[in-house]
């Protein structure tokens, strides 16, 4: 009983079988067949080769949403080295809540040479040619986005040189811990003083002659840093040829957190416009000589994911390119095959018709 119950249910299942098998000595090969099976071979490992890296290849998701936190310090990193010496310049941050924070909080004066070694030049014109193709094709800043910390660093190298001159310049770096409004961080001459009613530098006992507003930035960023992301004004340097000239960046910062593969941070990205002019009383041109960052945040977030095809599409994808070169290339070469044997039976009738008309003459 148990075995013809085996054989019934064998026998169901036979019956329910969709892919039945062809006897051997049914199945004849030909060489058309073995070209076209050798093509569709050959098409299905190439597509399939392609697909595999299309699988590893990730790309960048970017949502938008509203900035809840305004409760947080927002962290301002500085590398900027100024043609002036440090006990002539100061630096430090006023916002519009009238907080002000000093440099002394966070930033360091140390004196440097101005000008560049061989290898720091090359490392700035390495820097600029990559801010100029970043400006041409935004999309290498997914790249710089995935590629985090396998980058090569983009902090300034240091001197393989011991230049004989004196320092004569002053650079300004560190980080700073601000609130999260608009403020204006600005490197003029003189120390800042506080003061009860607003914000001033003792400038009174420095001579005009010795201002020098050149200057080199580095480094400048907002957020957590993060190696291998490249701001947009790392890498500037502006040379004045005036004593009193004002250099202004109106920058506008935009809340990102980023999360890929190799790393989850806070960080913020921004865009940036420049200004520069002299500062000439006489003729209505009104300020005060330095270097003015003026900063606003905007109320958007930024999320920027990285995101990777699922396996179970891969193999989706992988099944329609088998299958569908598989059909189509049996489709071809049947109706080759259906087209080429009514052009031979045509070609055969066309060629034995005469002898028959003959013949029936002959009979006639």
């Amino acid at each position: 009983m148990r075995r013809l119950n085996r054989k019934k249910a064998l026998h169901l299942v036979q019956e329910l079988d969709a892919f039945p098998k062809v006897p051997e000595s049914y199945v004849e090969t030909t060489a058309s067949g073995g070209t076209v099976s050798l093509i569709a071979f050959t098409t299905m490992a190439v597509l399939a080769i392609l697909e595999f890296f299309v699988y590893q290849h990730t790309w960048m998701k970017y949502e938008y949403e509203v900035d809840k936190d305004f409760s947080s310090k927002l962290r301002l990193n500085i590398d900027i080295t100024v043609a002036m010496r440090c006990q002539y310049i100061g630096a430090d941050v006023l916002d519009l809540a009238e907080t002000m924070v000093a440099a002394s909080d966070g930033l360091t004066y140390e004196p440097v040479n101005f000008d560049l070694s061989p290898v720091q030049r090359i490392w700035q014109r390495t820097l600029l040619h990559i801010q100029s193709r970043l400006r041409e094709e935004h999309s290498l800043q997914d790249v710089l986005f995935k590629s985090v910390f396998q980058g090569a660093p983009t902090s300034l190298p240091p001197r393989e040189d011991h230049p004989s001159q004196p320092p004569n310049a002053c650079r300004i770096h560190g980080h700073l811990y601000v609130n999260k409004v608009a403020g204006n961080f600005h490197i003029t001459v003189g120390k800042a003083i506080p003061h009860p009613r607003g914000h001033a530098h003792l400038a009174a006992l420095i001579s005009h002659d010795t201002y020098n507003f050149s200057h080199r930035i580095d480094h400048l960023s907002f957020g957590e840093e993060i190696p291998g992301i490249i701001n947009p004004l790392d890498g500037t340097e502006k040379i004045s040829v005036e004593h009193n000239r004002m250099f202004q960046y109106f920058i506008t910062i935009v809340p990102t957190k980023l999360k890929t593969y190799k790393i989850s941070a806070d960080t913020h990205q921004f865009s940036v416009t420049e200004q520069e002019r002299v500062v000439n009383h006489a003729t209505g041109s009104h300020g005060v000589s330095g270097i003015f960052m003026k900063y606003d945040i905007n109320s958007l977030m930024v999320t920027v994911t990285e995101q990777h095809m699922p396996f179970w599409q891969f193999l989706i994808r992988l099944c329609g390119i088998i299958g569908g070169i598989f059909s189509t290339t049996g489709m071809v070469h049947g109706l080759v095959g259906f087209l080429v044997d009514i052009v031979c039976c045509r070609f055969k009738l066309g060629t034995y018709k005469p002898k028959d008309v003959s013949i029936i003459c002959l009979f006639l």
